[in-house]
Order: structure tokens, then C-alpha cells, then sequence
């Protein structure tokens, strides 16, 4: 099945042997955006919600949410997060920007990781809002950067 790691020479799901890989220091950064209308990014910052505060949960939610990626992805390797980071900044008038950054010292990297991290951050913010704003929109997750690994690094050119 061409260069998918994930499958066998003869197209059978797998999860990939890490075990020949030298541990070593892997760093991955993702992004995502929630947008809302102007009066639930006020609600927001007012901490008004009647569920809470809004950015607080998200981020907490999202460090969970990191830490269970291996029980979400189908063959995602569980792995013990040395650090895991998640940034919320209101970005008036009507978004909210996430980023999250996910730290191992192991033999797999942590993309998935980053970005579980911010979907599940983008997703509790839709939960904690929709009775005042069913119109949200979760766009733009994606990876941002890496390091380690054999794959070397990864930067986003920052061209969109």
C-alpha cells in the first residue's frame, strides 16, 4: 500500500513496530480556530456562561484529551506525554485561536497528540456555547511543527 505505515505488504491494518527506534525528544505544535458571533466571544471573556469558565475548561479539557489520543486513533500508539501545553487566545471580534504543544521523550512522535489536544479543546467550547450560539465553526486544525524522529522537522510555511 505505497509508503502508509499503517498497513502491511498485503493491505492489513497494523500498528507500526517502534521498538527498533531510539528513544529521543519529540515536539509537536497544532492549531485550530472556533468561530462564534461577536456576542458569545463577550460571554466569553465575561466569563458569563452559566456552564463554567469557557477557556479554563477548554484547556483542561484539551490536556485530557492529549493524554487519551492512543484510546481515540485506531492505531495510534498510547504514550506516556512528558508535557502538554494548551493555549487559548480570544481573538476579537469572534474567535477564539487554540494551540496546543505536545512534549515526549520516546521512540513515536506526538502530532496526534497536538491535535487531539486542540480538537478536543475547539469541541468544548462548542459544547459549553451552543445554547447561546449553534452557529460556531471548529476550522483550520492542523499541524503546525515538529521535531525529532527520523522524519526530521517540520515547520509550516505560514503561507495561509
Amino acid at each position: 500500500m505505497g509508503d502508509l505505515s499503517h498497513y502491511d505488504d498485503q493491505g492489513a491494518s497494523r500498528m507500526v513496530d517502534v521498538s527498533a527506534k531510539a528513544p529521543s525528544l519529540r515536539v509537536a505544535r497544532a492549531s485550530g480556530l472556533v468561530r462564534m458571533a461577536e456576542s458569545t466571544l463577550r460571554l466569553i471573556l465575561d466569563r458569563g456562561a452559566s456552564k463554567g469558565d469557557v477557556l479554563e475548561t477548554a484547556r483542561l479539557a484539551g490536556i485530557m484529551g492529549a493524554k487519551r489520543t492512543g484510546d481515540l486513533i485506531p492505531l495510534c500508539h498510547p504514550i506516556g506525554l512528558d508535557s502538554v501545553q494548551v493555549d487559548l487566545t480570544p481573538r476579537p471580534p469572534d474567535v477564539v485561536e487554540i494551540s496546543a504543544t505536545a512534549k515526549v521523550h520516546g521512540r513515536t512522535g506526538v502530532e496526534m497528540e497536538a491535535m487531539t489536544a486542540v480538537s478536543v479543546a475547539a469541541l468544548t467550547i462548542y459544547d459549553m456555547c451552543k445554547a447561546v450560539d449553534r452557529g460556531m465553526t471548529i476550522e483550520r486544525i492542523r499541524l503546525e511543527e515538529k521535531a525529532g524522529g527520523v522524519r526530521g522537522e517540520f515547520r509550516r510555511d505560514g503561507s495561509d
